[in-house]
């Protein structure tokens, strides 16, 4: 049953509600939900007023969870909180905070539970765990396929009128739109058989990103790039990141961003694939 108030879930355990065992988890407080950590630079200026700024971007989020759970009996109160320090992660789990628009982020445990007994049937708790990425992400993954780009069909000579003309495009294009408040990150996969693929994406403005990978990818085979994570796979387990040129694709928020992507040959069934979240500070 569902409290009044904040909720959330960390791995899967459900805080602000009553489970099915009578325990009541209450989520009095989400201290680091609300904003990131900053880091920047500042150094102050030689016989001047004020100070030069270097580049300032969004450190890691430290989040701390608290409130009290209430069980029906001291046993049950017991295997509560087993539950409770059982889902702070030592790896990267989902938190997912039931707000208007619920979002998530992925953490691990930064510091000791606390937990200290109000009486046999109560106890208040204390969780840290922090976001090393320090988006907000919306819930649903958002997926777009495109195959190689070709043009079938259409007029061949001799030509005698009258003339009928049907040709079918691919388009090799995928439109991504982060419907967030920052930028975030995708991942595309290229699945062979391929030539040294490229993918190109033109911002809003105008300007390209040009990534290229040097080798091919063969039937079967699959290429991950994670533009989050700085990291480029072949088939789950390979590293290519030493044959991928380009920079990192970011998808700006509330835009349009297009992702084509060519080869050196044609394969009816290479495909590209890109999927991001849309993201919050």
């Amino acid at each position: 049953m569902e409290l009044d108030g904040l909720r959330a879930t960390l791995g899967d355990l459900r805080l602000g509600e009553t489970d099915t065992a009578g325990v009541t988890w209450h989520l009095q407080s989400l201290e680091g939900w609300d904003g990131a950590e900053v880091r920047g630079q500042m150094t102050e200026r030689q016989a001047d007023h004020g100070a030069s700024v270097g580049p300032v971007y969004y450190g890691a989020r430290p989040i701390t969870l608290a409130g009290t759970v209430v069980a029906p009996d001291r046993a049950a109160l017991d295997l509560a909180l087993d539950r409770l320090r059982a889902a702070v992660p030592l790896t990267d789990t989902a938190l997912t905070v039931w707000e208007a628009l619920p979002k998530m982020a992925w953490v691990r445990a930064s510091g000791r539970m606390l937990a200290q007994y109000v009486s046999d049937r109560a106890a208040t708790y204390s969780v840290m765990v922090t976001a090393a990425d320090p988006r907000r992400y919306g819930l649903e993954v958002r997926t777009e396929s495109a195959r190689l780009p070709q043009t079938t069909g259409g007029i061949a000579p001799p030509l005698t009128p009258p003339l009928t003309i049907a040709a079918a495009a691919v388009s090799g294009t995928i439109t991504a739109v982060n419907e967030g408040s920052f930028e975030t990150r995708p991942v595309l996969i290229l699945a062979g058989p391929c030539a040294r693929p490229v993918v190109t994406v033109t911002h809003p403005d105008g300007t390209t990103d040009r990534l290229a990978y040097a080798l091919d990818l063969d039937a079967g085979e699959v290429l991950t790039i994670d533009a989050a994570a700085h990291t480029v796979v072949l088939n789950g387990t390979v590293s290519r990141r030493r044959f991928l040129t380009g920079p990192w694709p970011v998808l700006p928020p509330g835009e349009p961003v297009a992702i084509s992507w060519t080869a050196n040959t044609y394969s009816p069934d290479a495909q590209l694939t890109v999927s991001w979240r849309p993201a919050w500070t």
